[in-house]
């Protein structure tokens, strides 16, 4: 490649470089690279797949420097270089070290120059030479294959094979012209192999932390919208936002979400613009196959992110029914300021914390202030008041909060029965506090089919099939939603879990300590990983792994009652009481801990409390859920446990 002209403009992946301007851009932004670091690239650039020795470098940008301020320097100059351009030395996508020799640039490169002259491609390699058709002479050239003599024909015969001839060379040159035709359409338009895709978090280049927010809301759009393609596999949100400011090699991130490519990209907002910069990175290779900026007003924001996931859909090559066609290119036109409450209500909703369940209902209602008619911000204030009342968070008492969830999610499908998310929500509590199990089965095999992506729908629906005694659709089930979230650790640790309800306590055991290697601080994960100990009746290391547990999340009624159980089960029944009357002290009609309680009697051999706790729990409307659970495995064969399950609905 000949050295750059003053006009050339180099493109690579989603940079583009003009060394007139002196300007560096990624996906149409502008982004700030040094003088010295510039100058070092345009050199790069000008042999790309070349190696470019430290000395050239030193001859021509660091000639006054002693041998030691040149080593400092251009490794200063190379590591500011990879900064900009987001780039790895262990992993380098654009510039690798060869080291004791130099540096080479071994992305793609094209380039564009402005004054018109162009610059294409490499010349061709000499041992494919392109054919080519001349006018003149039909000898021209061959001079050592003359073409043989023809033979002379009468003038009529000699017409018609002339027209004979040249109808048949017209019909062969169309059909062939048809077959190429049509190859390089399927060429053009043939899978690329990409079954699975990773929406890694957008970037908030809008220059204010508060609008991380809006990069996330438009993060999780435009997952949604990708995940309504059944062929496609879309990792959740709650996988990629723990890569969210990683500066990990995308190969390696696409490893362990094992997925077949990545987007990544950014999100300006300023005023009431938007702009939405994408690419598509095909890896291991690391190809870029597709890079865009889409811009809009606030009004279109959704619009915008719909761009990007039809583009991608496109691009991707991937099968996509005649629904899902309509649904990518459904117009979305939104209140910008209910918008923006929603968004930050899901915000607030994915901290999974006491306090953020409570501000995303504020601020789902702010939503629906704004716009009566907002389907989602309902499907949000189900989710949250869902949350808010369960076991796991037990907020506020399930007999305020489920009601609320119901007819919010109720009001979602009255406005939009296309919300695969609100037929999950609805199925949650139709389950959890209705205990109406037909219909809730109905609406999460509804929720699953309209939202084929969404890796709660399939996590839900696995513990109500596991209700139902279905335990091996139930792991099949949750293993779909970890293959939709697999680095979840919830998701990971459910499915410990039901290993365990199903009796599969070597098995829980595996995917216990496999949730723990991939997250050390989750204490749900060691918490179930003691109670398969506690099956197996290694109550030791049960009580070790729950005081871990303890010690990473504090006193949680859950953690206390498993620990109580180790304790009883290693005879240390005084400690074991001592955790029982504590959390007796700290149970209330306002946040009952029924549960926990019982399970302790349970593990002392207090069949007649224990049941009296449950019949409490039932009085409570309890989730069912937690009847499945191992430490309840002693009462199953006790009448008044089979006539609390089938006043419930359930029979095992």
């Amino acid at each position: 490649m000949e050295p750059l002209r003053r006009t050339s403009v180099v493109r690579f992946g989603t940079f583009e470089v003009s060394f007139e301007s002196g300007e560096v851009r990624k996906a149409g932004l502008r982004i700030r690279v040094q003088q010295q670091p510039l100058k070092l690239l345009q050199i790069l650039l000008e042999r790309p797949g070349e190696v470019v020795s430290r000395e050239e470098l030193r001859n021509r940008l660091w000639t006054n420097e002693t041998f030691g301020d040149f080593d400092q320097a251009v490794n200063i100059a190379i590591g500011k270089l990879r900064s900009a351009l987001g780039d790895s030395p262990d992993d380098p996508r654009y510039i690798e070290t060869l080291p004791k020799r130099g540096y080479r640039f071994i992305a793609e490169v094209s380039v564009v120059d402005l004054d018109g002259r162009g610059s294409g491609p490499a010349p061709l390699n000499p041992e494919h030479p392109v054919l080519a058709v001349t006018s003149g002479d039909p000898n021209a050239g061959h001079q050592d294959s003359p073409l043989p003599a023809a033979t002379e024909l009468p003038a009529p015969k000699r017409r018609r094979w002339t027209a004979r001839r040249t109808t048949f060379a017209a019909t062969l040159g169309l059909a062939l012209s048809i077959v190429a035709i049509l190859l390089i359409l399927y060429w053009v338009r043939r899978p690329i192999g990409i079954r699975s895709l990773a929406v890694l978090p957008l970037d908030n280049f809008s220059g204010d932390a508060s609008q991380d927010y809006f990069a996330d809301g438009m993060t999780d759009e435009l997952i949604t919208d990708l995940a309504q393609i059944r062929a496609l596999r879309v990792v959740s949100r709650t996988s990629v936002m723990m890569y969210k400011g990683t500066r990990k090699p995308l190969p390696q991130i696409a490893r362990e979400l094992n997925v077949d490519a990545v987007v990544e990209g950014s999100v300006f907002r300023t005023g009431d613009e938007v702009r939405i910069t994408a690419q598509l990175i095909q890896v291991p290779a690391d190809k870029h196959l597709w890079a865009e900026s889409y811009e809009g007003n606030e009004r279109d924001a959704l619009n915008v992110q719909n761009r990007v996931a039809r583009a991608i859909a496109d691009e991707i090559r991937i099968e996509v029914t005649p629904r899902e066609q309509a649904a990518l290119k459904t117009a979305k036109i939104i209140n910008p300021e209910a918008y923006e409450a929603y968004l930050k209500g899901r915000y607030s909703w994915n901290l999974r914390t006491a306090d953020g369940l409570k501000k995303s209902v504020e601020y789902f209602n702010e939503a629906i202030a704004k716009d009566p008619n907002y389907a989602v911000a309902y499907s949000g204030l189900a989710d949250a008041y869902a949350l808010l009342g369960d076991w796991q968070y037990a907020v506020i008492p399930a007999k305020e909060a489920m009601p609320k969830a119901l007819s919010a999610a109720r009001k979602a499908l009255e406005l939009d029965d296309s919300l695969g998310e609100a037929h999950a929500s609805l199925a949650f509590c139709l389950e959890g506090f209705d205990w109406d199990f037909a219909d809730a089965d109905r609406e999460f095999q509804r929720a699953v089919e309209l939202s084929p992506g969404y890796a709660t729908a399939h996590h839900w629906y696995a513990w109500h099939l596991s209700l139902m005694g279905r335990n091996k659709e139930a792991i099949a089930e949750m293993q779909k939603a970890v293959n939709l979230d697999p680095v979840s650790p919830v998701v990971n640790a459910d499915l410990a879990e039901l290993l365990l309800i199903a009796h599969l306590p070597d098995e829980s055991i595996q995917q216990s300590r496999k949730t723990i290697e991939m997250n050390p601080g989750f204490a749900f994960a060691h918490n179930q990983l003691a109670q398969a100990y506690i099956e197996k009746q290694m109550f030791g290391e049960a009580s070790a792994e729950l005081q871990q547990a303890i010690r990473l999340a504090g006193n949680s009624p859950i953690f206390l009652a498993n620990l109580a159980r180790a304790y009883a089960g290693s005879n240390r029944k005084a400690e074991a009481t001592a955790l029982l009357n504590d959390l007796k002290k700290r149970s209330d009609p306002g946040s009952p801990l029924i549960a926990e309680i019982a399970m302790i009697y349970t593990a002392l051999g207090e069949k007649d409390q224990a049941i009296s706790w449950l019949e409490k729990g039932y009085e409570a409307r309890f989730n069912p859920g937690v009847l499945e659970r191992p430490s309840f495995d002693a009462l199953r064969s006790d009448p008044r446990f089979q006539d609390l399950l089938h006043r419930i609905g359930l029979s095992q």
